[in-house]
């Protein structure tokens, strides 16, 4: 197939590229409705406790946790009457907007303590936005606008969970817009540094648009058949460009390596098509395998983001290995053009002298190379194991976040946790006005579990095992004709570990009844679990895969097993530089503030471990296919190693910057876990670029020596037959065409 894809590129280039264009064209019209088709879910743990704890509290209760929060303050004191007028005629308001339901406020419940500041100078009203994660997000986008700022002589903020979800997004499409006017002007003037001539720069560029347009109109197609999340978005900009940056400057540099052969522009062409075409595409495999790790994740925001990846790196590598040869040879010496006056042209097809010195210094010690470097990653990738992971909430915006300052006051001048109750719900019990005893003998046991500051139940409020608050015509909101359900009221952070111990010890106490436990906490704790069954399957198919893949490249048992090991050292180091930064707050001076909650958000370490095993991965196999080439040539051992780190010395190192300064551009990013990206992807593929190539990889092909390329004879049948062979025979004739310099 690559030898006719060859053909095709030396004998109508033109023809191709117009192709490409109409590609293009199409892609670009189709992504224009992306947008509306992208789902902002995809977060839920369908079929765990407490999402049938939520469908039962909906279905038979009608209860809804409040996702909706206006904070109200007026210096005249919450009980003047005017103010109580006001807030009274602002809660009927807010209750007669379409989609809203469960409104409540300070004035209408009660005058509940909980719902009053304690300066006597704020208030609460409490609602929720009916309808699935998008319906609600577009909701409470309209009702922005009218209750934020002064409303009816009462100062209201805008908070609770779907305006947090509003301003998570809002807050992450300014920065990706921002980024997207940063990191294309940063790119461009890498590549003229590396090229010295901005028409040769745009080339790489010109594939990395069509990657980035192409790859959406794929997820507009895609929308018809499965449920996408909008942060394919990122996927397609980011993953997109920096594979197709990567696989376009592997395909010249061997192209002109293959020109110093004195082959013609037709035969470099073809030879570089056959070898290098053929990396990209094993490469470009690897990726994708990484990616089809997370769809063992049963969450669809991770299914979603897998098909968007496996979609976006393939199309890049097809992209790369069609547009760039066909570039050349229409463009010929005037990729040239608009050079930069006294800019030295890199050629990045020459052989490193530094990597060569580097992988020769390192091959002669390689024991103490190797123990010293082990210890160096081994002690970065400590923090690792202190990692705790957390649900995303209002502390991933920045402190200015109207949703973040509404939960900050919130707690620390109301002193309530109701919205992070944790629901005890039993249906199915018959009449719960019979079950008084029992609901009152169980409220009070759950009152006693530590860490629980108050139990509200149909018999009452409970707490330390005594009943505070007698039942009131408000406690009939816990009852329905077939049922009750209790509110047990933590006294730590819901979403903290000790939250989490608290669902279970609730869980685990005795009911009289059969019970489900929801409520935020229990989400978590649900949520962790079933991450928890699934990651080892995960990594499981991870690795299996890429010995598989590795081994078909290599031939070997041994270098797979190495590789994989590498890069996971490097992944668990970078891991470790995330706990110390994010989650212990360490350097917020350095990479801009965020919020410290002692904990990771849940998604980071998941996904930046699938896109950066998968790009640490594409180096292994630029590196490898190399080195398995010069042994296939005859090198010993030694040679191959040293050969080959040379030989792809410049390509890597600068792939590597370029696709670290298009993820690094996310550090500017206001949200915590866009930072973490943003430190944890570059940080990944510059360990593995720089120790682990310079350092791990020839100290440790060194001490295996001969035993590098061993395996047993069924093993050698079966890569002789499927393996990847890169080794291409010097051409018989030489096709007559003129040469172009690149």
């Amino acid at each position: 197939m690559l030898d006719k894809l060859a053909q095709l590129t030396i004998h109508r280039p033109r023809r191709l590229l117009i192709g490409a264009l109409l590609v293009v064209v199409i892609a670009g019209a189709a992504a224009a409705g992306l947008m509306s088709r992208l789902t902002m879910g995809g977060w839920d743990v369908p079929g765990s406790e407490s999402d049938h704890a939520a469908s039962v509290l909906k279905d038979t209760f009608r209860h809804n946790d409040p996702n909706l929060v206006l904070l109200v303050t007026d210096q005249r004191g919450v009980d003047d009457p005017a103010v109580a007028t006001a807030g009274e005629a602002l809660t009927k308001r807010l209750a007669a907007e379409r989609g809203v339901s469960d409104v409540a406020s300070y004035w209408s419940a009660g005058k509940p303590a909980v719902m009053r500041g304690v300066n006597g100078d704020k208030a609460l009203i409490t609602g929720h936005i009916d309808g699935d994660f998008d319906v609600a997000l577009k909701k409470v986008k309209e009702l922005a606008p009218a209750y934020n700022g002064t409303v009816d002589g009462l100062t209201v903020r805008l908070g609770g969970a779907e305006q947090m979800w509003n301003e998570n997004l809002t807050q992450a499409t300014n920065d990706a817009t921002l980024a997207d006017t940063v990191v294309f002007p940063l790119v461009l003037i890498i590549l003229i540094l590396i090229f010295g001539s901005v028409i040769a720069a745009l080339l790489p560029l010109a594939v990395a648009t069509v990657t980035i347009v192409g790859s959406m109109g794929i997820f507009w197609a895609l929308t018809f058949g499965f449920d996408l999340s909008n942060f394919v978005l990122n996927t397609a900009t980011f993953v997109g460009m920096g594979l197709a940056i990567d696989y376009s400057l592997l395909i010249v540099s061997r192209f002109r390596e293959e020109r110093r052969r004195d082959l013609s522009d037709a035969e470099a062409i073809r030879a570089t098509v056959r070898t290098a075409g053929r990396t990209v595409v094993f490469s470009a495999v690897c990726v994708a395998v990484a990616f089809c790790a997370l769809l063992v994740v049963p969450f669809p925001f991770f299914a979603s983001l897998a098909i968007g990846g496996i979609a976006t790196t393939l199309f890049a590598a097809a992209a790369a290995i069609t547009i760039v040869p066909a570039l050349i040879m229409v463009l010929g010496p005037r990729l040239e053009k608009l050079r930069v006056p006294g800019l030295k042209q890199r050629d990045m097809s020459e052989e490193s002298h530094f990597w060569r010195r580097i992988a020769t210094w390192v091959m002669r010690r390689p024991v103490l190379v190797s123990t010293v470097v082990l210890a160096v990653l081994v002690l970065m990738g400590l923090p690792a194991l202190g990692m705790n992971l957390r649900l995303q909430d209002e502390q991933v915006l920045p402190p200015s976040a109207g949703s973040a300052q509404v939960v900050q006051v919130v707690r620390q001048e109301f002193g309530t946790k109701e919205s992070e109750a944790i629901r005890v719900v039993a249906p199915g019990t018959g009449d719960p006005a019979r079950l008084t005893g029992e609901i009152s003998g169980y409220a009070k046991q759950l009152s006693t579990l530590p860490d629980v500051a108050r139990v509200d139940s149909l018999a009452g409020s409970f707490a330390g095992g005594a009943l505070v608050a007698g039942p009131t015509p408000e406690s009939q909101r816990f009852a329905a004709k077939d049922g009750t359900h209790l509110a047990v009221i933590p006294g730590v952070d819901g979403h903290s570990s000790a939250g989490a111990e608290l669902v279970r010890a609730v869980r685990a106490a005795q009911a009289p009844f059969p019970v489900l436990v929801g409520g935020a906490p229990a989400v978590a704790v649900d949520t962790f679990d079933r991450l928890g069954d699934a990651l080892p399957l995960a990594i499981i198919v991870l690795v299996l895969s890429m010995f598989v893949l590795l081994f078909l490249l290599t031939g070997s048992v041994l270098l797979p097993i190495k590789a994989i090991a590498l890069t996971t050292l490097s992944l668990t180091a970078t891991f470790g530089a995330l706990v110390f930064i994010f989650q212990d707050g360490h350097l917020r001076w350095l990479i801009g503030d965020f919020t410290v909650t002692g904990a990771i958000i849940w998604t980071v370490p998941i996904i930046l471990f699938a896109m950066a095993f998968g790009l640490s991965m594409d180096y292994q196999v630029f590196i490898m296919s190399r080195i398995k080439e010069e042994k296939d040539r005859g090198k010993d051992n030694d040679t191959a190693v040293v050969d080959g780190l040379a030989r792809t010395g410049r390509v890597v190192t600068y792939a590597a910057l370029v696709i670290s300064t298009v993820c690094a551009v996310w550090v500017t990013s206001g949200i915590g876990y866009m930072k973490s990206f943003g430190i944890g992807i570059p940080l990944a593929i510059i360990l593995d670029a720089t120790i682990v190539r310079g350092t791990l990889l020839p100290a440790f092909m060194k001490l295996l020596g001969n035993a590098n390329w061993w395996a047993p004879r069924p093993l050698r049948l079966l890569h002789a037959r499927f393996g990847l062979h890169e080794h291409v025979e010097a051409p018989a004739a030489a096709e007559p065409k003129a040469k172009v310099t690149t």
